[in-house]
């Protein structure tokens, strides 16, 4: 007896809870009834670290143009806050006065192109210890030697170049670069 109230409450259970489905003929169906609830809490945060700008130094010089006598000097400083980037260029005397020579001496001007080399203080005296003396008022040989020996030492300086030493200009700009790099 006791089984069959079992099986009878078992049955009784069961029947309350089913509901009749109606399902396509050759399919299988199934219900199911689900409530859920999601509830999401978060923060996020992105922080961007990045370098600033570089400061680039112009290029100065490096053309491919090999018949001009400039001498290129560039720097760059980069801050965290600033970047500076300066250049210059310079014109180096002693290869104009070797162009200007060559060309003189291309024309068929040979004491033209040794008066314009002997401009520099270091040919002169070279020319001089040689036994070739430099031109003087378009005299040569030895009576550019008695020219050279009887005038006055002014006329020496007034042939000699008289712009300031390039070298000199190119490092005073490259320690106020220095400075200015100090600085920051």
């Amino acid at each position: 007896m006791r089984i069959l109230a079992l099986a009878t409450v078992i049955l009784v259970s069961t029947a309350a809870y089913a509901q009749e489905v109606t399902c396509p003929e050759g399919y299988v169906c199934t219900q199911s009834d689900t409530d859920s609830t999601v509830t999401t809490q978060g923060s996020m945060e992105t922080t961007i670290t990045q370098p600033p700008p570089s400061a680039i130094s112009p290029q100065l010089g490096g053309n491919s143009n090999s018949d001009l006598c400039t001498i290129g000097v560039a720097g760059a400083v980069q801050t965290q806050i600033l970047g500076i980037s300066a250049g210059a260029t310079f014109t180096e005397e002693n290869c104009k006065r070797l162009k200007n020579a060559k060309t003189l001496y291309d024309m068929g001007m040979k004491v033209a192109a040794v008066s314009v080399m002997c401009q520099d203080e270091k040919v002169f005296d070279a020319m001089l210890h040689a036994g070739t003396p430099c031109p003087y008022n378009g005299q040569i040989g030895a009576e550019a030697r008695l020219g050279w020996e009887s005038h006055v030492e002014s006329e020496i300086s007034s042939n000699a170049d008289d712009t300031p030493d390039m070298r000199n200009r190119a490092i005073w700009g490259m320690g106020a670069l220095g400075a200015l790099l100090l600085l920051f």
